[in-house]
Formats: structure tokens, C-alpha cells, sequence
């Protein structure tokens, strides 16, 4: 039996409001995105669940879990945490794709085991 499909996602911009890039890592694959507009670390994380969303529709998989270092997103992505502010708007669009399937899991990782944070960082080396 084939083990579930472990997505991660990570968002930053650089400065804090800035340029907004996003990584997303399934299978061993980096998807990079550095065109995502301008906002906040916050709004980052919210476009890199979502972009790891559109992804998981893209390959047609169902036996996924997302994979994220970002609490103050996965807590009100997953209901365990009321979603306040500018994010509302990150949660109608991330629940509009999800659609009738709904989310797949949704889980917290540390920064250390976050794959896609690994490939943001590795934009720009210290």
C-alpha cells in the first residue's frame, strides 16, 4: 500500500510587508514561486497553503497530508483557532477550492522538518 502523498508548504516575504514567495514540496519535487505579489509573512503562508492545495487537485491525489511550520495558519485552516482579519479572506478562498471534498489534513511540522521552508531559504544564503 503506498504511503500518503506529504505536500509542504512555506511562504515569506522579504521585507515584512514585501515581495511574497512561496515553496511547495511534493514527491521530492520544489515548486518556487516569487511572483506572488506583495503582503506580510502572513499573507505568504496563507498563498503557500493554498498554492499547496491547487497542487494536490493538480495530481489528482486524495491520500495527501499538507505540511506546514506556520501555527497561526494551520490553527484557523483547520478550525482549531477563530480566524480573524485579513486572513478570513486566505480561509474563503482556501475552503472555495477545497469544494465539496474538503481540506485534506492539515498539519503543523517544525521549521527544522518543513521541506519547502528549506527551499525558501535556500533562495537567499545567508
Amino acid at each position: 500500500m503506498p504511503s500518503r502523498l506529504k505536500v509542504f508548504f512555506d511562504g515569506g516575504c522579504r521585507p515584512n510587508p514585501g515581495a511574497i514567495e512561496i515553496a511547495v514540496v511534493a514527491g521530492g519535487q520544489v515548486y518556487l514561486r516569487t511572483d506572488m505579489g506583495e503582503g506580510t509573512n502572513q499573507d505568504a503562508e496563507w498563498l503557500a497553503l493554498i498554492e499547496a492545495l491547487c497542487l494536490v487537485q493538480t495530481l489528482g491525489t486524495r491520500d495527501v497530508v499538507l505540511l506546514g511550520d506556520a501555527a497561526s495558519v494551520i490553527g484557523p485552516a483547520t478550525g482549531a483557532v477563530k480566524c480573524r482579519g485579513a486572513a478570513v479572506g486566505h480561509l474563503q478562498t482556501l475552503r472555495d477550492l477545497s469544494g465539496e471534498a474538503g481540506l485534506p489534513p492539515i498539519r503543523y511540522v517544525k521549521r527544522s522538518q518543513n521541506l519547502a521552508g528549506i527551499a525558501l531559504a535556500r533562495l537567499h544564503p545567508r
